[in-house]
């Protein structure tokens, strides 16, 4: 059996795998969602630490499907794997004939077969069309597609928002400058050149200066902060009592959410002190393990310079008598 978390030509490692495992203990047996498969690499973990444990994967992705069903086939039955997006848990839940779970896991980074593949367009490291979408076989429109629509000051506010970019209005309308001489953006080598003529470089840049820009149309094409919110409060409530959930996020976006939501489940209400009445929904429906994120040891962010940035929250669902 290979070893947990590195399958036979594992072209990834999953990212804080010791740490998933710790708080998801997934050693208690039962049904364990891994929302956003990927290429397998924490479900094989979850599979390995108790032959009681079983998982269900959901990926939207097929050619990462193909590979973790691979990776993945030795646990036999105890192991289904779902072509479907993470929001569509309850329907893949009821399709597969389960109520509730002891475990859920969302590791909302972009994978690796994804960023490495040229012809998928997540990286500028490769010349290749500016696609970025997760799913190549949606109707949804590409980067390039989008770039292409949008008025200026719309391509302007995503890459803000989304990219925490300051120089995003410069880097707009350079994109629309170009798109209205008739030669409009349309490969990541074109995107990442713009943008470094917009933005600027330095010898002294810890990142390439795309990549914010990057980041924020993968995000806008995607749609990815569309339904987090939810996602995870439907994920407690799929959760038996003790059951846990680990949200893995790798920019400030995500991780605001995961971790506003997980408040608010906790019974921390948002309402401004003078409303009459909660109306934000808070509830006492779990207990936050994580009172800060966990996020990698210098030793993994080293190794895996990919998992710098993530950051790990993760949440117990109460029992009937621990709840107000």
């Amino acid at each position: 059996m290979p070893a947990p978390g590195g399958g036979p030509d594992a072209p990834h490692r999953p990212v804080l795998l010791h740490e998933t495992v710790q708080y998801l203990a997934p050693e208690r047996g039962g049904l364990f969602v891994d929302a956003t498969l990927g290429l397998g690499g924490h479900s094989e973990a979850l599979l390995a630490a108790s032959p009681q444990t079983r998982v269900l994967g959901i990926d939207r992705d097929r050619e990462a499907l193909a590979y973790a069903r691979r990776r993945l086939a030795h646990f036999g039955s105890r192991c289904q794997l779902v072509h479907a997006n993470f929001r569509e848990l309850p329907r893949v839940l009821v399709e597969a004939g389960e109520r509730e779970v002891s475990g859920v896991l969302a590791d909302l980074g972009v994978s690796s077969l994804q960023f490495d593949s040229p012809a998928r367009g997540f990286s500028f490291r490769h010349d290749a069309p500016l696609d970025m979408r997760m799913n190549v076989e949606s109707d949804e429109e590409t980067v390039a597609q989008l770039l292409a629509r949008l008025s200026e000051a719309e391509i302007a506010r995503i890459i803000f928002e989304y990219g925490e970019e300051r120089r995003s209005r410069r880097i707009a309308r350079l994109i629309v400058e170009r798109r209205e001489a008739g030669r409009p953006v349309e490969t990541t080598a074109e995107l990442a050149e713009l943008v470094t003529r917009a933005v600027g470089r330095k010898r002294t840049d810890r990142i390439h200066p795309a990549t914010r820009t990057f980041q924020a149309l993968r995000i806008a094409v995607n749609r990815e902060l569309e339904g987090l919110a939810e996602f995870i409060e439907t994920s407690v409530d799929l959760l038996q009592p003790q059951g846990r959930l680990c949200v893995i996020s790798f920019h400030s976006l995500e991780d605001r959410i995961a971790k506003r939501t997980l408040r608010r489940l906790s019974g921390h209400c948002e309402c401004d002190v003078r409303a009459p009445a909660c109306s934000c929904g808070a509830r006492r429906a779990v207990e936050i393990l994580t009172r800060r994120p966990v996020t990698p040891t210098d030793e993994e962010a080293e190794e895996n310079p990919r998992a710098r940035s993530a950051k790990l929250r993760a949440a117990r669902k109460l029992g009937p008598d621990e709840q107000d």
